[in-house]
This record gives structure tokens, C-alpha cells and sequence, in this order.
């Protein structure tokens, strides 16, 4: 009689996680949600930048204290990424001020909670961490594929507005920076999605399958940080703002990411 020994072999984290990414890759790019949000956040500069130079110059008067005021614009598609540091207007909360790329770490946020929200409704979740998966392996995934898809939304904000600045004839002109500044403005602006979507995991997982706590705590967060954005990444941003930013955001990644793994750890999947 012989007998056979059998091998048990370990999977290593790295392969875990690549397997987990695909996974959530495939769903992410498959989903209309993904598609809807990067359509919208390409649509928002367009209608912005149009609407606001058919009404420039309007005037309106407060009904109350009868102070007559003019419609605000945005006098180059720059704008639409923010303001220099030197401009006074950083902290400005006009339209110009208001109605930039900062809007879509909104937008972010809600399709971060949706798609980790689906997973403990649907039961995903927890049918994955009873086979095979560990807790660790998902929120380093999600946490990837957020940012994959929040910086996939800032990219089409982006061409959404040089098409819009093109649509309502304003000036591509850069006043108050650089062309290198604005390209160091544009990878700050992408390295700060990294910054926010750990904030967003973390309130999904407490929110589990309640969408909408997730999406609130969400974006009761994003609104304690909002007025940082264009301090750390302003139109004349350097080679220092880009590594600030990475930097926050990979040390917001692993803090953040710790606190999910023990909140998932701690709580119950339904």
C-alpha cells in the first residue's frame, strides 16, 4: 500500500492581488455606472464653459439688499483647473471659483461607494472572503481600482473642457503659469485622487451595502478637504506639488487602507 503526500501551496500576496485586480478591472470596465460617470465628468467643463459665456456680463439684482451684480466667467479654459497661487482667488467661492476640475472628487465618491456598495449587497463579499480571499487583498484592489477610475474621470473632465473652451471660443492662452506648471497641475490633480478614494473605501466598508451613508460620509469628508485642493495643486503648481501630492496619497493609501482591513475585520459582512 503507498501512499501519496499531498502538497498544500501557498498563494503568495502578490498573486492574490493581481487576481483580485483582474477581477475587479473587468467588473469596473463593465459596468454602465463606469462609463456614465466618465461621460458626465467629460459633459460638466462643456456645459459650464458655454453656459457661462452666453450669460457673462449679465447683471442681477439682489431682491433684498438691491446690490446689482454681473455674471461671472471664466476668461481662459485654464481656469477651469484652477487658479494660480499668487491670484487671490484660491479660497474664492464665485462660480469661477466654485465650477472647476475639484468638482469631480464629488463624483468620485459616488462611484467609489456604488461599486463597493454592489458587493455586499449582492452578497459578493462575503461569498469571497468564505472561499478564498482575504480582507487585506480587497481593499488594496478596490482602493486601486477607485483610483483607476477616479483618474479616468479627471482625464475626461479634462478633454471635456478643451472642448468646451474650443465650443464657446475662449482663450487656450496661459496666463499666471507655465505650460510645465499646468502639467505638473494636472498629475497634482490626478496623484489627489489617491488621497481621497482611501477616505471613500473606508466609509464603504462601515456603510457595507447602505449606498447612500456611504455616499453621505463620503461627501461630508470630501468637503472638509475641498478647500485644500487648490492650495496644494494650483495652476503654477511644481515638481514639489507632484511629489506632495503622490506622497499624501500613498500614505493616505496604507494608513486608510490598515483602518479598512480592521474595520472589515472587526464588523459583520451584512
Amino acid at each position: 500500500m503507498t501512499t501519496s503526500n499531498v502538497k498544500f501551496e501557498s498563494i503568495s500576496l502578490k498573486t492574490r492581488i493581481i487576481t483580485m485586480l483582474k477581477v475587479d478591472l473587468r467588473r469596473m470596465f463593465t459596468m454602465p455606472l463606469f462609463y456614465i460617470m466618465v461621460g458626465v465628468s467629460a459633459v460638466i467643463p462643456v456645459l459650464v464653459l458655454v453656459m457661462t459665456s452666453m450669460m457673462a456680463g449679465t447683471p442681477s439684482v439682489d431682491p433684498v439688499t438691491g446690490v446689482e451684480t454681473t455674471m461671472a466667467s471664466f476668461e481662459n479654459v485654464w481656469q477651469t483647473l484652477g487658479s494660480t497661487s499668487d491670484s487671490g482667488a484660491m479660497m474664492s467661492m464665485d462660480l469661477v471659483g466654485m465650477c472647476n476640475i475639484n468638482m469631480i472628487y464629488f463624483l468620485i465618491a459616488i462611484l467609489v461607494c456604488l461599486f463597493i456598495s454592489d458587493d455586499f449587497r449582492s452578497g459578493y463579499a462575503k461569498n469571497l472572503f468564505a472561499m478564498r480571499s482575504k480582507k487585506t487583498d480587497y481593499v488594496i484592489s478596490k482602493t486601486v481600482v477607485g483610483v483607476v477610475g477616479g483618474v479616468a474621470m479627471i482625464l475626461g473632465y479634462f478633454v471635456g473642457a478643451m472642448l468646451g473652451g474650443g465650443i464657446a471660443s475662449l482663450s487656450f492662452e496661459v496666463v499666471g503659469a507655465t505650460a510645465g506648471g499646468i502639467v505638473a497641475c494636472i498629475f497634482s490633480k490626478i496623484f489627489i485622487v489617491a488621497v481621497f478614494v482611501p477616505i471613500f473605501v473606508v466609509m464603504s466598508v462601515v456603510a457595507k451595502q447602505k449606498s447612500w451613508l456611504s455616499i453621505l460620509l463620503s461627501l461630508g469628508a470630501s468637503m472638509l478637504l475641498f478647500t485644500m485642493i487648490p492650495m496644494i495643486s494650483p495652476l503654477d503648481s511644481t515638481f514639489l506639488n507632484v511629489i506632495l501630492c503622490l506622497a499624501g496619497g500613498v500614505l493616505l493609501s496604507v494608513g486608510l487602507g490598515s483602518i479598512s482591513n480592521v474595520i472589515l475585520q472587526k464588523t459583520s459582512l451584512v
